[in-house]
């Protein structure tokens, strides 16, 4: 790694380890009882330890604390009812519970959410193809019958190829010429990234993109990322690099994904936390403990998850 993301990595590894208790639903007096999005906050916790185990490099010591967590919090029965508190969401959460459990458990607990998921949301019927994607992704990791399509078919439906980016003084939009239009709103913005993160499985396999197609996804994500770093949009910009590695490109070597990464090195506070998803929206240093923990744990865990995916080495089907 170069020394900044090393820097990166070390310091939102170390920070997250540290605020473990602010994870644990069931931790004394961590306030993540309050905490609305404690369950998407410990599945997001779980997708890291889920990509460190592939990545090889140093983590493992580092996500020690973490790993021991997640094997208690998914041995307990009462946990997974914690998704029924986000009710559009549950029954993706139940999913993403069964794919992401750690090894050598007892999957009892596991296996019964998986019994409760109704058939016809493992089904395409009525769903976007963002959404297939997503369900593909984490029930094929977790061994479950589904009716959705391949993602050779679902490919060419994704954002990565169905997205376009506006144009500063574009007469459909009445927009003015303005060097900080967005090329993407802040909802296509993070479908153009969980598209690729469920495509490419964060770098693991190749994303079945190619030719024009593939062009126009590093185009986006290109222009996406400019615009993040110009205005310090910290936790969108780490998974636009993720993107770009998934996509095949090294990102510590375009113009783009190098200035990403210095952005976030200038941005992390030196207990090495991320303190919000942008210059606009983070934490005053002197918000108390969960306050600081709520803003700032998304963004530090995605520039965390960034790191270990640069650092895993490019698999042999990566093409520049």
């Amino acid at each position: 790694m170069t020394s900044s993301l090393d820097q990166l990595s070390a310091g939102t590894l170390d920070w997250l380890g540290a605020n473990l208790d602010h994870f644990d639903p069931y931790a004394a007096g961590a306030g993540t009882a309050t905490h609305q999005q404690a369950a998407k906050a410990v599945l997001e916790l779980a997708l890291l330890r889920h990509c460190s185990t592939w990545t090889g490099g140093p983590h493992g010591e580092r996500l020690g604390g973490a790993t021991a967590l997640l094997r208690k919090l998914w041995q307990r029965p009462e946990f997974p009812r914690l998704f029924d508190a986000h009710p559009p969401s549950a029954p993706t959460y139940g999913l993403a519970f069964a794919a992401l459990a750690p090894d050598g458990i007892d999957d009892s607990v596991r296996r019964a959410t998986l019994a409760r998921l109704a058939p016809d949301f493992l089904s395409p019927a009525g769903k976007s193809p963002l959404k297939r994607m997503e369900i593909r992704f984490y029930a094929d990791k977790a061994g479950a019958s589904h009716t959705i399509e391949p993602y050779a078919g679902l490919v060419g439906q994704s954002p990565l190829v169905t997205l376009t980016a506006a144009t500063p003084g574009d007469a459909a939009t009445g927009e003015a010429a303005d060097g900080d239009t967005a090329p993407l709103t802040d909802s296509e913005g993070y479908s153009l990234t969980h598209a690729a993160f469920f495509l490419g499985d964060y770098g693991r396999t190749p994303t079945g993109l190619d030719g024009d197609a593939l062009a126009h996804a590093r185009e986006l994500v290109r222009r996406m990322l400019d615009h993040c770093v110009g205005q310090d949009r910290w936790d969108l910009a780490a998974e636009l690099v993720i993107s770009q590695f998934i996509l095949g490109l090294d990102p510590l070597r375009t113009p783009s994904g190098a200035a990403a990464v210095e952005c976030l090195v200038r941005a992390q506070r030196s207990d090495g936390a991320i303190p919000g998803r942008s210059a606009a929206l983070m934490a005053s240093p002197s918000a108390p403990a969960g306050e600081f923990f709520r803003k700032a744990y998304h963004t530090t865990l995605v520039t965390a998850l960034m790191t270990l995916v640069l650092s895993s080495g490019r698999p042999s089907w990566h093409r520049d």
